[in-house]
C-alpha cells in the first residue's frame, strides 16, 4: 500500500488527539510497542509494516497473525506517515484504548498508584509509566490537563508498558485524590519543600500509597498538594536545584516498593 491508500489516511489521522479520543484509537510505532499491543486481547485491528520490517521482525507477524490482527504491507514512504519518530522502524500497529475508569482499577485493592496531575511533557508521562510499571504499581492515573496517554511520544516513552499496567484518564485531579484516599491509599505529594524525607519515610511508605505528582515547571498546586496526606520531599545533596520530575518518580515508586517488600 502506499500513502494514498484510504486505510493509511485513516490511520493517519490518528496523529491528532480529537480523532484519537473520538474514535478511541491509538496507533503502536515500533517493534517494542507493537509487541506489547499484540499481547492484549482484541487490543490491536492493523499492523501495516514494510516488506523490510516484516521479514527483520517476522515473530512478531507470527505474532500477530495468531491474535487475527491483519499484518498490512506498506511502502517506506506510507510507513513513514504514520510515525513521528525520525527513524521509523517500519511497523505501527492501530490499536483500541486501554484506560479503564479509575472506580475500576480502585476495586480491585491496589497498593501502589502514580497520580499524574497537569503533567504536560510526553516523554516524561511515558517514562513515568515505564516507571511504574518497573517498581510493580498496580495503576497510574493521567489526570487534569496532562499529556494524553495516547500521544505517539508518550506511547514511545512507555517501551511497552502501557500494555503492562492499567492506566486511568480523570479530568479532575482533587477528585482523584479524594477516591484514592477512600479507596484506603495515603496519597503522598512529591514536593521539594515537603516536611518528610523520602529516605526516613519507611513505615509510611509501607502501606498503599499513591504518589500524587505534578507539572514539570510549576510542581503541583497549593490547593491540590494540601489535599495529599503528606508532603514528601526527595533530599538534595549536592547543587542541584532540582529533579527532573521522571526521575523523581522513580525514585518515590521505588522507595514504595521496598518499603512494601519489607513490610
Amino acid at each position: 500500500m502506499t500513502t494514498g491508500n484510504s486505510r493509511v489516511k485513516e490511520a493517519r489521522k490518528l496523529s491528532r488527539r480529537s480523532v484519537r479520543s473520538e474514535r478511541r484509537l491509538f496507533l503502536a510505532d515500533g517493534p517494542k510497542a507493537v509487541e506489547g499491543a499484540l499481547s492484549v486481547e482484541g487490543c490491536v485491528l492493523e499492523v501495516f509494516a514494510t516488506p523490510a520490517a516484516t521479514d527483520q521482525y517476522a515473530g512478531l507477524a507470527r505474532a500477530g497473525q495468531a491474535a487475527g490482527a491483519p499484518w498490512t504491507l506498506v511502502d517506506d514512504r506510507a510507513l513513514a506517515s504514520l510515525s513521528d519518530s525520525v527513524t521509523p522502524a517500519g511497523v505501527v500497529a492501530v490499536c483500541r484504548f486501554l484506560d479503564r475508569p479509575l472506580a475500576h482499577l480502585l476495586d480491585r485493592a491496589p497498593r501502589l498508584v502514580a497520580l499524574c496531575a497537569d503533567v504536560r511533557d510526553p516523554g516524561n508521562a511515558g517514562t513515568v509509566i515505564r516507571s511504574a510499571d518497573a517498581a510493580g504499581a498496580d495503576a497510574v492515573v493521567i489526570a487534569g490537563s496532562s499529556v494524553d496517554p495516547y500521544n505517539p511520544k508518550t506511547v514511545r516513552a512507555t517501551v511497552g508498558s502501557l500494555f503492562h499496567l492499567p492506566v486511568a484518564v480523570e479530568a479532575d485531579p482533587a477528585a482523584a485524590v479524594r477516591a484514592l484516599q477512600t479507596a484506603g491509599l495515603v496519597v503522598l505529594a512529591a514536593d521539594g519543600g515537603g516536611e518528610v524525607d523520602l529516605f526516613e519515610a519507611d513505615q509510611l511508605l509501607a502501606g498503599p500509597t499513591a504518589w500524587l505528582l505534578g507539572n514539570e515547571a510549576h510542581g503541583l498546586p497549593d490547593d491540590l498538594a494540601a489535599l495529599a496526606d503528606h508532603r514528601v520531599r526527595i533530599p538534595i545533596h549536592g547543587s542541584a536545584e532540582s529533579l527532573n520530575l521522571s526521575t523523581a518518580a522513580a525514585l518515590c515508586l521505588y522507595a514504595s516498593a521496598r518499603a512494601h517488600r519489607r513490610s
